[in-house]
């Protein structure tokens, strides 16, 4: 497939967009987008964004991927959601994995769709055999798994010195449960997200197919050499760090999220009778006009943050592969904590339009109230979590950080 231009992708995604928003119930509902929009994103060539050229991937920079997923999500966040976790993770496999573990999932018409539940419920068994391991357990919150085509799990097995040792698996969907516990009212928000629960059941994990959880690497002082995807595609992109990427990926979908709210909130603000004057509109009153100017101005604030760190984050994996320029903890913190200020400042516009445009919103079906809800989910999300501004500040102090994250 030859690779659009970003100008094309971006459009595209624009008008997809559309379709989304008028399917918004109904993918809320089912739990993830509908399959003619799955197929008219794997057709376009959409999932492929982030992967590798080699593997018939575009190749196209993480700007144009965060654009992308910012319109999609102004169409329907929970089903900008449920793309992004399944396309971003070709760029775990393509940074991570052995040349030939690649040449294998990547296969012959490079189509690699991957959910990634960080962490399992409980403590999955992994008995070893000859050539890996015999794996059971469960996965919850595997966004983007009803779309994907392979699975990557998280989880923590004891190393060879007997020591906890964080690892990720990979595992292709016939091969897993795909449960049906997502969508409708499973969960309060991002009902289309597709962020079902993944089972395995005695399924034969190989060796090749298990590596260090690349979401715990802060820093690439234990990579002297970079990773088998560096030394492949000779692209910085593919040094795996994904700690404050995946914050970037949040705060693109959250600015989609924002933005659609704004425009809810206007078209509500010009259809709704004032409460001092019923013959006028809410726009006329000068506290609505002040409510959506802070809107307007944070998810404007959330848009150009998730962008600079996305650049910023551009900018550290060229340094290393041009100059060797290490990444270090800090590094990753600020692409993290910038992204992070981003989805927060998006997530308070949406809150402020919800609270303040009248109790009518509370109603089921209502756009406002979804995105209202839709927003919560990262507010309770690991991402959003105290522990990731404590280790900002630690790395800062010069003070010891959790032993699971290298410094």
């Amino acid at each position: 497939m030859k690779p659009p231009a970003p100008e094309s992708l971006i459009l595209q995604a624009r008008e997809i967009a559309v379709e989304l928003r008028k399917e918004q119930d109904e993918n809320d509902a089912r739990g993830c987008y509908s399959e003619a929009l799955h197929r008219r994103l794997l057709e376009a060539g959409f999932y492929r964004i982030l992967q590798p050229r080699m593997f018939g991937g575009f190749g196209t920079d993480c700007e144009t991927y965060i654009r992308v997923v910012m319109e999609l999500s102004r169409g329907h966040p929970g089903s900008g959601w449920c793309y992004t976790l399944a396309s971003s993770h070709a760029m775990v496999l393509g940074s991570c994995f052995s040349e030939d573990v690649q040449r294998e999932l990547f296969g012959a018409d490079g189509d690699f769709r991957a959910s990634f539940a960080a962490g399992p419920a409980g403590m999955p068994t992994f008995e070893r055999v000859e050539g890996g391991y015999v794996v059971s357990g469960l996965w919850p919150f595997a966004s983007g798994a009803p779309v994907s085509n392979h699975f990557l799990g998280g989880a923590v097995v004891p190393g060879p010195d007997g020591k906890l040792m964080p690892i990720t698996i990979i595992v292709a969907a016939e091969k897993v449960d795909v449960l049906p516990d997502w969508g409708g009212d499973a969960a309060m928000g991002m009902q289309a997200s597709g962020s079902n629960s993944v089972r395995l059941t005695e399924v034969f994990i190989p060796d090749r197919h298990i590596i260090p959880n690349p979401i715990l690497r802060l820093s690439t002082e234990d990579l002297p050499d970079g990773t088998p995807g560096t030394r492949l595609h000779r692209e910085g992109l593919f040094l795996g760090m994904i700690f404050g990427w995946f914050s970037c990926e949040f705060g693109a979908i959250l600015t989609g999220t924002a933005r659609a709210a704004c425009e809810e909130y206007e078209h509500l603000l010009r259809v709704k009778p004032s409460f001092l004057d019923p013959t006028q509109k809410r726009m006329q009153e000068p506290e609505f006009q002040r409510l959506f100017g802070e809107a307007l101005c944070r998810t404007d604030a959330a848009e150009a943050l998730t962008l600079s760190a996305t650049r910023l984050y551009m900018e550290q994996c060229e340094r290393w592969m041009k100059k060797g320029t290490p990444i270090t903890a800090h590094d990753t913190l600020r692409v993290w904590g910038i992204s992070r200020e981003a989805s927060r400042s998006a997530c308070e516009a949406v809150e402020m339009m919800f609270q303040t445009i009248g109790a009518s919103v509370v109603r089921r079906g209502e756009r406002l109230q979804r995105y209202f809800r839709d927003v919560q989910m990262y507010r309770v999300h690991f991402q959003s979590q105290a522990i990731t501004p404590m280790l900002r500040a630690q790395v800062q102090l010069g003070l010891p950080i959790p032993p699971l994250f290298n410094s």
